[in-house]
Formats: structure tokens, sequence, C-alpha cells
């Protein structure tokens, strides 16, 4: 079978979310199936960890990435002298126009729920693209049962048409960390001291970090450590001058550190470093970092709404999000029980093991075969 994908989320530096999903699955793709042949579309050459080209494996560059889906792609199908037998976008967007079957993945539909916590323009562009990706997909991968639920309440899309595909993350990455010193001196490189809970993410207002902070001011002898970038190459946060704010708001300056951007190499150090990793978000797709805190044993807080219960398990501190004192509980319990910390610690990195690109890529693959 002849398949072609948009692979321009994947060919991104500093990947998260989205990005992350769609060069996990391409790179899981190419190793396990050498049976189908693959065209890749990006819009700039492949970064050096994009998987290499091969026969059955090629890269094929778009004459512009400018209205990506309403042009260059459906001109790159349409003109194209040996068509492909299937389309797959592993972003959120397919092709508006294809003379070919299209499969598209949904990450999640927090835009429909709280369309509040994005710029007008943003709005205007997921509202409008994703219906009518949704609308002419033949298929579509979810990546939680969460999503796949809400695609059936807003757009009345057939649980036929669905497929939920768990995303895995990277074990050569974040696994348990037992290197003491490299674990002192890579926490130390970001001037934390002290025990601390850590979150990492894009700053944005969905991920409630306000009410987060606000938990800390009633808990002694702990910071809050809030990885995430506002600046530089990658994806970026949003709306978040506010949060940038709240520590002063709440006269808890000193407790709040926001390291800016973390390399991932550095992120299973900083997890080994924490009493826990805290997503207290109002809603997510899956959330890939509670499956890495997991895989370096830390104990994990999460939401108990959206998907997350679903990426944590029975491993996860479940609470809810918009309790700034069930939230503060969470981390005062999980923060000063050691014995708890190792019980969820163990529990967590049992719940890892669930997860894993090859997973994912089997069941995509599969979608592909009956698509056709």
């Amino acid at each position: 079978m002849k398949i072609w994908i948009d692979g321009c989320e994947a060919n991104v530096p500093q990947r998260l979310g989205s990005s992350q999903v769609a060069f996990g699955l391409l790179s899981a793709l190419e190793k396990i199936d050498k049976e189908n042949d693959y065209t890749v579309l990006l819009a700039n050459k492949p970064l050096p960890d994009m998987p290499n080209e091969r026969v059955g494996w090629k890269y094929r560059y778009l004459k512009s990435n400018k209205f990506k889906t309403w042009i260059a792609i459906p001109w790159a199908l349409f003109t194209a002298k040996d068509k492909p037998d299937l389309f797959f976008s592993p972003a959120h967007y397919g092709p508006v126009f294809s003379p070919v079957k299209r499969v598209i993945t949904i990450f999640d539909l927090a835009f429909l729920r709280f369309p509040g916590y994005y710029k007008p323009r943003d709005l205007w562009q997921l509202k409008l693209w994703t219906q009518i990706s949704v609308q002419k997909a033949s298929h579509i991968i979810t990546i939680s049962k969460s999503t796949a639920s809400d695609l059936s309440r807003y757009y009345k899309v057939e649980k036929e048409k669905i497929t939920v595909a768990y995303p895995g993350f990277d074990d050569k990455i974040f696994y348990q960390c037992k290197d003491q010193m490299k674990i002192v001196d890579i926490v130390g490189r970001y001037k934390i001291k002290g025990d601390y809970i850590i979150y990492i993410g894009t700053l944005q207002p969905r991920k409630n970090l306000i009410r987060l902070i606000e938990a800390f001011k009633n808990i002694d002898n702990l910071k809050l450590v809030i990885v995430g970038k506002t600046t530089g190459l990658g994806r970026q946060g949003w709306m978040y001058e506010e949060i940038l704010k709240a520590p002063k708001k709440y006269g808890i300056e000193e407790k709040v550190i926001f390291t800016g951007f973390a390399s991932t190499e550095d992120l299973p150090y900083l997890l080994a470093g924490s009493r826990a990793f805290i997503l207290v978000s109002l809603y997510e797709g899956f959330g890939i970092p509670v499956v890495e805190a997991m895989a370096c044993g830390t104990p994990v807080i999460v939401s108990n709404v959206s998907s997350l219960p679903e990426a944590a398990g029975s491993a996860g501190l479940l609470i809810n999000p918009e309790s700034v004192e069930q939230i503060t509980q969470a981390i005062r319990t999980i923060a000063f029980d050691s014995k708890l910390r190792a019980k969820k610690s163990k529990e967590g990195l049992k719940q890892a093991k669930k997860f894993s690109w090859p997973k994912m890529a089997k069941l995509v693959l599969k979608v592909f075969k009956e698509s056709r």
C-alpha cells in the first residue's frame, strides 16, 4: 500500500504535545513497517533525528507551507502521477481536498470545552479546520477515550469511525535515574534548592497553573518548580502573563521557580529530584508528561477529569482541579509521606509500561489496512 503522511508537525525542534506524538508515531512506523511504501511530506529538510530515507520511506518537499491543508497538500495529491492509496495526518488537520481517503489524528477538543482560553484567531481556525477535517476523514485516530467521547459528543462521529491509540514515550530517556550525583548536579544548574514539586509543560490557561500556585500559599518547606518556555524556538505557551504574576499576587515569590526552557535530557533528573510531578489541568487530550514522570519512578498528582485518569491509572493521586484545597492537601500528602511516595512510585513504573510508540503504531497500521 502507498501511504502519504503529513510530516510537518514531526519535523520541528523541541517537540511538545502534538509534535511529540507525530514524531514518536512516525519513527515507530518507519521501524516496524517494512511492507508499505511511505512518502512523508515536509516543508523543510528533515531534522537529524527524523528517520533516514530508505526503500519504502522517502521525503517529498511541499512547494509552500502556507495554507498547507488548503492548497499545498491537495495540490501535491491531485498532481501526483503515482497517487497514494491513503493519506495520513498525525497532526490535528487533514487536507481539505483529496482524491484519496484520509485518516487524521485528533488530540483534544479543548477549544470547544474552554473557548475563552484561546486567542480569537486561533479559536476561529481550530473550529473551522477541525470541523472540515473530521467531516472529510474516512477514519479518526484519537489519543484517549476521553477525546473519542468528545468527538462523538460535539461532531456526532460514529464510534466505528474512531480508534483510540494511546501515545508512547521515549524509554531511552525517561527511566528511573539512580545517579544521585548527577541528579544533584542537574537540579543545581536550575538553581533549585530544597524539596520541590514539579510541573512540566506549556504555560497556558488550561493548565490551571494559577490555582496550583495559589495552593502553595499554605504549604511550608516545599517549592513549586514550573518548567515551561515563553521565548525561543519550538512551541511556546500562550496567555501566560497572569501565570507569571501569580506568585507575587499570592505573596509566595520565594516558593515558585520558573525555570524557562529545560532540555529533554535534563527532565528525567529534574523529575528524579522532585517529591512528585503535578498536572492539575482542566483538560488534556492525554498527558504524556504524566507517563514520562511515572517511567522515572516519580509519583504523580493529576486532575480527575478528561483523559488524565486514563494516563495515570491507579498510580495517580487524583484531585478535583477546581479545588485549591484538594490540590493543597494532595501536595502535602505526597510530599511528606515517604511510604506513600514509594508505593505510588512502584505503581507508576508498572503503569508506564502500558504505553509505547510501537503499540500505538500497530493500532494505526491496522486502521490503514481497514481504511484502504
